[in-house]
């Protein structure tokens, strides 16, 4: 999935990662449209290549993200999403046929920073902490074109630190194996170095030195999206293809049974609240009924008090009169 604010290139990144046009058509609403606008799911099907490694992508959009005035709720929709993507696979997991699960969870969040501030907006924070126990956050440093080299170091290390500094979580790439060769380690060791990752996107094809290359055309040269030279694009594509794996796993294992588990909490916690409903139901009806049986022994006690003492009267009176007969 990928969020940020508009116009930082997102649809166009997509398209240079996936080396498709996702949005022929899409429609830019004007400033008006955009005072009440709710983010929007765009979901489709793509695959990528990288040195012979084929993937099938589903990449969801988040058009209208933070174009409205009031951008205190512009990301429970995107929240709303991945909950309801665990909740399918949950069901899906409880069924009788799990040989044939289709895994639609996010497992990775490319989240795009605008070049032009000086590090996180408010927005920024507060959706990276509303959404990083749910989903692989990868921070992206969008049109890295506008900034010197050494404007990039410093806006990467400026947003490092206030990650740190607010507690965000985003996905840490896991250490080289021991076993693995050394071009692999070092690979590894470049693209931890490069979090986040500066890109350029772009869909032109220009020539360069009898060369057609996909970049952009400016006054004084050309950016080279796929120059690392340039950008760090060619790492983040390396980075999407060769971690895909552990990207599902720790989405399976930290994220998934983070939401599983407070689910069947919140399932155990209805039970309980069921049950001790029905059990103050049950003892209000006990104390009801114990209610009713001690007013019924008490009306009885006193009935039959009354009659002993009428009998008694009787018999006392009776006895008197014998002994009045006697004595005369």
């Amino acid at each position: 999935i990928s969020a940020g604010e508009s116009g930082l290139g997102k649809s166009t990144l997509i398209n240079s990662l996936f080396l498709t046009d996702l949005y022929p058509e899409r429609y830019i609403p004007g400033a008006a449209e955009k005072i009440e606008r709710t983010v929007q799911i765009e979901a489709s099907t793509v695959e990528i290549e990288e040195r012979g490694v084929k993937l099938r992508l589903t990449v969801v959009d988040t058009p209208g993200y933070g174009d409205a005035i009031n951008s205190q709720d512009c990301f429970k929709t995107i929240i709303q999403y991945i909950d309801n993507q665990f909740e399918r696979y949950l069901h899906d997991e409880s069924g009788l046929n799990r040989r044939h699960i289709v895994d639609n969870r996010v497992h990775c969040c490319f989240y795009f920073i605008s070049p032009f501030g000086h590090g996180l907006k408010p927005l920024d924070v507060e959706f990276m902490k509303a959404i990083h126990s749910k989903v692989n956050i990868v921070p992206v440093i969008a049109k890295a074109d506008t900034l010197t080299l050494k404007e990039r170091d410093h806006l990467k290390r400026r947003i490092l630190d206030e990650i740190a500094e607010h507690g965000i979580r985003i996905y840490q790439l896991p250490d080289a194996d021991s076993d693995e060769d050394e071009e692999f380690k070092e690979q590894t060791r470049v693209l931890k170095a490069s979090i986040p990752f500066a890109v350029i996107g772009s869909n032109q094809l220009i020539e360069v030195k009898g060369k057609k290359i996909r970049g952009r055309l400016y006054p004084w040269g050309v950016v080279e999206v796929e120059n690392p030279e340039h950008n760090d694009f060619l790492k983040l594509r390396t980075m999407l293809v060769t971690h895909m794996q552990d990207l599902q796993e720790v989405t399976q294992d930290l994220h998934y049974e983070n939401f599983r588990s407070e689910r069947l909490k919140r399932a155990g916690r209805a039970v309980e609240e069921d049950v001790v409903d029905k059990d103050q139901i049950l003892l209000q009806k006990e104390a009801e009924s114990s209610s009713s049986i001690e007013w019924v022994t008490r009306g009885n006690a006193n009935s039959l008090g009354s009659h002993l003492i009428r009998c008694s009267g009787v018999l006392w009176f009776g006895a008197r009169s014998c002994l009045e007969a006697s004595w005369t």
